[in-house]
């Protein structure tokens, strides 16, 4: 049986790198799931860059130890992004208007994965939301 996907956004992932009891506790078992097979964003690791470099954000780690750190702990994949993910944005209204979230909402829906969040925005584009 092929693993199903799921994509966190940036929030889930941060509060799972504290570990997945970090996490609502639906989300957190289906991280743990040995057959998910658990997506984060180039989109996600572009925004906490971002972040940590305002010093909005900071980790117990380096960036790349905590991503490092998921892929050992998760098998956490990366997401890249297509340019199928980008046209998809002009099939979004603008119920959200954060650039990161919107991204990862068009990645979500091209990608036919369902999206660990707590944004009860992304229930809006009709996204399969996890939390």
């Amino acid at each position: 049986m092929k693993p199903r996907r799921l994509l966190l956004d940036t929030q889930a992932f941060i509060l799972a790198s504290r570990g997945a009891k970090s996490l609502p506790r639906k989300a957190g078992a289906a991280l743990l799931s040995r057959d998910m097979s658990v997506y984060l964003s180039l989109v996600s690791l572009w925004e906490m860059q971002i972040k940590i470099s305002l010093g909005k954000l900071k980790f117990p780690v380096s960036l790349p130890q905590a991503i490092q750190r998921a892929v050992s702990d998760i098998g956490l994949e990366m997401l890249s992004v297509q340019a199928e993910h980008i046209y998809k944005l002009s099939d979004l209204p603008f119920h959200h208007r954060d650039p990161f979230d919107r991204l990862l909402i068009a990645q979500a829906l091209h990608e036919q994965m369902p999206i660990v969040s707590g944004d009860t925005s992304f229930d809006a584009y009709g996204v399969a939301r996890l939390w």
